[in-house]
């Protein structure tokens, strides 16, 4: 029985390391193509939006801006939160009920000090950690104290990249409209040109256009996204150290696992509950 429990959990490791979420990648680029299909469709031609000038700084400008506001130990969470942007970054909280549950019926069966041979294939930290402070006997409050600021670390390191997309977000509307005025005063400065006035102008606007649609295409989706994967995480956090320490005060499996459930909405209740019929 501990073999399969290890087995199962090697397994539910496995699926996390390899599930990658493409939603984000494929609804930014749609967007990104009707944008460009109500250009064609109004008449207009998608070729002049792509100018070195208004690109360069409307994101670059964006980036460097919203660097500034951290300090130089933040930018690796940044990187962290911005590969998490693109995939499913923990296991689904009803796949980790089973390996809960698998594990009070070894604590019930054979002990508190069999879960650190069970614990060895638990590939994630936080719940590895909380199976090793069980073993080593220490008291439910300063595991739940322990753990509780381990979760807070977490949704630290979350919200600063969260508020990277954020800012942003802030950023490039801004510099879009700095491009259109930098531009507009190229455009009256030339003005004795009038056959190129109407040009000036256009291309003056596209950094305002990029401004726009970055910050609400691509950076706000990305902050709202890691938002809501931190509230995620954060929740399979807090039902995992529940899990746990209901299984140091030896509640049985089937009370773990109607505590457990509590925590999914009712569709995913009725998923397990289907599952476990079948």
């Amino acid at each position: 029985m501990p073999g399969k429990a290890k087995a199962s959990t090697k397994s539910a490791t496995s699926k996390r390391a390899h599930k990658t979420d493409h939603l984000t990648p494929i609804a930014i680029g749609a967007a990104l193509i009707i944008v460009l299909a109500s250009m064609i469709l109004d008449g207009g031609n998608p070729a002049v939006l792509i100018k070195p000038a208004p690109l360069l700084l409307v994101f670059g400008g964006t980036i460097c801006a919203a660097l500034a506001a951290l300090y130089r130990s933040e930018v690796a969470s940044v990187r962290s939160v911005i590969r998490q942007a693109a995939k499913s970054s923990s296991v689904p909280l009803e796949e980790e009920i089973p390996r809960l549950v698998a594990l009070a019926e070894i604590a019930r069966r054979e002990g508190l000090l069999a879960l650190e041979r069970a614990g060895e294939g638990v590939g994630d930290p936080f719940f590895r950690k909380g199976i090793e402070l069980v073993v080593d006997g220490m008291d439910p409050e300063d595991i739940r104290d322990i753990m509780d600021g381990e979760i807070e670390a977490l949704r630290e390191r979350h919200r600063v990249g969260a508020r990277f997309f954020t800012d942003m977000g802030g950023f490039a509307p801004t510099l879009g409209i700095l491009g259109t005025v930098m531009g507009l005063v190229h455009v009256l400065a030339n003005m004795s040109d009038t056959a190129s006035l109407g040009a000036g102008i256009a291309s003056a606007f596209t950094a305002t256009l990029w401004g726009v649609l970055s910050a609400n295409i691509i950076w706000l989706p990305i902050s709202n996204k890691l938002k809501h994967a931190s509230e995620v995480e954060v929740r399979g956090q807090r039902m995992v150290l529940e899990g746990i320490l209901a299984i140091q005060a030896g509640s049985s499996p089937r009370m773990i696992e109607a505590r457990l459930l509590s925590y999914l909405p009712q569709q995913e209740r009725g998923k397990i509950q289907r599952k476990k019929a079948a």
